[in-house]
């Protein structure tokens, strides 16, 4: 008999985090259906359309077994050459953070490249990423929820090292929330 693993917990965060992590991917680049991983269930949901004509400037999804200040796995935007599959696992080079706050929370968001794509793997650090990105992912998340009535607030772009803290910080929380000890 095969069994499934729950995608949130059943798959580790990958044998070289923090730096190289498993990522599963919930959004692909490009859509504009904002999907997420049933915690119950372990499917993908559909959570909602988003209401502007805004699309995911990269692939979107979560880091295994990592628990965030807002109560879910911790965000993984995922920089590749081509739109990945939703529900694709894949594994993802860190080279920084995008910090903010969505309605009060506190959501990071780990910005990787995907370590298989030779067309982005070569980047190993935010600082070498071409600027305008930024500036793509700030005006993406600070006016996406904008229809909702929902307000976001980009705070910084982080560098590898305190993308590396983050990621270790949540593999922590994750550990001491679900594990049996």
């Amino acid at each position: 008999m095969t069994t499934v693993s729950h995608p949130w917990h059943g798959v580790t965060p990958g044998e070289q985090a923090p730096r190289i992590v498993n990522a599963l991917i919930e959004i692909p680049q490009g859509s504009r259906a904002k999907y997420e991983i049933d915690k119950e269930s372990g499917l993908l949901k559909l959570d909602r359309i988003i209401y502007s004509s805004f699309y995911y400037p990269c692939n979107y999804g979560f880091i295994p077994q990592t628990y965030g200040d807002d109560k879910d796995p911790l965000d993984i935007l995922v920089i590749t050459s081509q739109p990945v599959q939703a529900m694709c696992l894949m594994e993802a080079k860190v080279i920084g953070v995008m910090q903010m706050i969505d309605n009060g929370d506190g959501d990071d968001k780990i910005i990787a490249v995907a370590a298989n794509d030779p067309s982005v793997r070569h980047y190993n650090n935010i600082e070498e990423i071409p600027p305008h990105f930024f500036d793509e992912l700030r005006h993406f998340f600070e006016e996406y929820k904008t229809l909702e009535n929902k307000k976001v607030e980009v705070n910084e772009f982080g560098d590898k090292a305190k993308a590396l803290a983050i990621i270790e910080d949540a593999m922590k929380t994750y550990n001491d929330t679900f594990k049996k000890k």
